[in-house]
């Protein structure tokens, strides 16, 4: 009999790994020295975002000796990210085994989490990675490293004052901070919202909700669900529709044919990781445009998840143009002009990449210097959501798009899926986090210690700890003959 491996076999297993965690980080002199000069009310480094970004940036920074710094996020403690919110798959699509936030440490793996309560039996059953487990693993991994998250807290605004940031809050002790980097682990949407086609303009709110809205699924039992693409995201929705009694629920998808192919799997390596950002503009065009318009499929799990109900159905070729209130129920209209009636549309239209929609930026949103801006790609490589990417300096912080307009961007981080155009996935994706992490850390690190060099020279000169105290040695004259020069 195989044992359900979603139940502990060893209470004391955490409490033993969590001290070799702990031991391992000492024995590696964690966390670093903290070599900073600080500034009175300043915060050297302010981090948005407590998910699993968030996370893995505090911990790389805390190695290099960053101590004075906040975290802050929006969502209630253990809601952060998307895990257990608009994220509806019921399987992560990443491999176990992928080390993810880790950073070096095998004892903060999910591997080593899962199987200290579960054993090595429990870890070959396991397949993938069940969502609301994997956030299970991110709330310990909070804990046992202390990570100081203020929730509830929002950043409003970011303004320049001098060479610091000011930032204004709602939901904190303050209404503003000062800092002097910003770094936006902001996950999915960080630097873009929700994708909303202009086909829903005009509908009224309830007869439609984007796959990233909180949506109460009771409310479709017996319902006819249209669903607008085929993503990871659509056919999550899907399901959840499905399996709390939706009537029916159709796919209507844009493209001819299912994509069926992860182009960007079958390149992944620490090569593409560490060359990508080094490759000219052409290059990294092509490999994401690339994968934008062959699409990343769905998971096979997911999908198997929507078309094991008999009244789910995948309609082709079926390219949304309007969509009208009509007796209560939404008319569809195609593009090929023909029509289909739901009494309710989710959009799993992904999210656009574009700065101006965030509000952090006020008016300076405008001063981003965007893809577009700096590439002009052949014809038949043409994509207006790549060119909407932030392009960024390859220490991951914004650029102007006139020089001198806002140099203050230069201190704020893209460490969110808005970085991936122009340093690839290593800033939102499992497989590279932690190497995204400790590439921009190492440059925060630079910089402040750039900015500082005064200090740590004047700090130089000041030093006058003696390594030696004069009992180490006993001196004594070098008696010669003077007349022959040799030591008598």
């Amino acid at each position: 009999m195989t044992r359900d491996p979603a139940s502990p076999i060893d209470d004391q297993g955490l409490p033993r790994l969590e001290a070799r965690l702990h031991e391992d980080l000492k024995f590696l002199c964690w966390p670093g020295k903290d070599w900073v000069p600080a500034r009175e009310g300043v915060s050297d480094v302010v981090i948005i975002g407590g998910g699993m970004c968030g996370m893995v940036a505090w911990l790389a920074l805390k190695t290099g000796g960053i101590h004075n710094m906040r975290v802050l996020d929006r969502s209630p403690e253990g809601l952060e990210g998307p895990w257990l919110t608009y994220a509806r798959m019921e399987t992560l699509r990443s491999p176990k085994e992928l080390t993810g936030p880790a950073f070096g440490h095998g004892a903060l793996s999910f591997q080593a989490w899962f199987r200290a309560q579960f054993g090595t039996e429990g870890w070959d059953a396991l397949d993938k990675i069940p969502r609301p487990m994997w956030m299970e693993y991110l709330q310990w991994y909070r804990q046992v490293l202390d990570i100081p998250t203020e929730n509830n807290v929002a950043v409003d605004l970011v303004e320049p004052e001098g060479d610091l940031l000011r930032l204004h809050l709602s939901g904190a002790r303050e209404e503003s901070i000062l800092c002097r980097k910003l770094v936006f682990a902001t996950g999915r949407d960080g630097t873009g919202q929700p994708n909303i086609p202009g086909f829903v303009q005009g509908l009224d709110r309830k007869y439609w909700a984007h796959s990233a809205d909180k949506i109460d699924f009771a409310t479709l039992k017996g319902k006819r669900v249209a669903v607008v693409g085929v993503g990871a995201s659509a056919v999550d929705n899907a399901a959840e529709a499905l399996e709390h009694g939706a009537a029916e629920v159709r796919h209507l998808i844009r493209r001819a044919e299912m994509p069926t192919i992860n182009k960007m799997m079958g390149i992944g390596s620490f090569g593409f990781t560490a060359g990508y950002a080094r490759l000219p503009d052409e290059w990294r065009w092509r490999f994401m445009q690339y994968s934008f318009a062959t699409q990343t499929p769905p998971p096979h799990g997911s999908t198997n998840r929507v078309s094991r109900h008999p009244n789910a159905y995948f309609h082709f070729g079926k390219a949304v143009q309007t969509t009208v209130e009509k007796n209560g129920a939404v008319k569809v209209g195609f593009a090929d002009g023909t029509a289909y009636e739901a009494d309710f549309v989710i959009l799993g239209t992904g999210f656009t990449i574009d700065p101006l929609s965030r509000t952090e930026f006020g008016d300076a949103a405008s001063d981003i210097l965007l893809w577009q801006d700096v590439y002009a790609p052949p014809a038949d490589e043409h994509s207006r959501d790549l060119g909407r990417f932030p392009y960024l300096n390859d220490d991951f912080t914004f650029r102007e798009k006139v020089p001198g307009t806002a140099p203050w961007l230069s201190n704020v981080y893209c460490f969110n899926y808005g970085a991936s155009a122009s340093l690839g996935k290593v800033s939102g994706d499992i497989p590279g986090i932690s190497e995204g992490a400790n590439w921009m850390v190492r440059e925060i690190a630079a910089r402040l210690y750039a900015e500082d060099i005064d200090a740590h020279w004047q700090a130089m000169l000041d030093y006058d700890k003696p390594e030696l105290d004069g009992s180490e040695w006993v001196p004594s004259e070098l008696v010669t003959d003077d007349k022959k020069g040799k030591v008598a």
